[in-house]
């Protein structure tokens, strides 16, 4: 597994462990993570992604809408609008 991989599957379980919590606070952000934490929270996929690059580079993070369906569609499904 490589570790863009690792990036992507360790943020998704922490989100989902996290969700309960942040769907009262921030449901309809954008989560930018990196390492299993929320680094900060976004209005747009876009801006986390611009953030989340110029901090990490490519594949140094993820990035997770914080809504109710979450859905693991791996770093770009999640960074570039649908």
């Amino acid at each position: 597994m490589d570790l863009h991989n690792t990036q992507v599957e360790r943020n998704y379980e922490a989100f989902r462990a996290k969700l309960p919590e942040l769907l009262s606070t921030h449901e309809g952000k954008f989560a930018l993570m990196r390492d299993g934490e929320i680094v900060d929270f976004f209005d747009t996929a876009m801006d986390a992604y611009t953030v989340g690059k110029k901090e990490f580079g490519l594949g140094g993070f993820s990035i997770q809408e914080v809504v109710n369906n979450v859905l693991d569609l791996g770093y770009f499904s999640h960074a570039l609008p649908q």
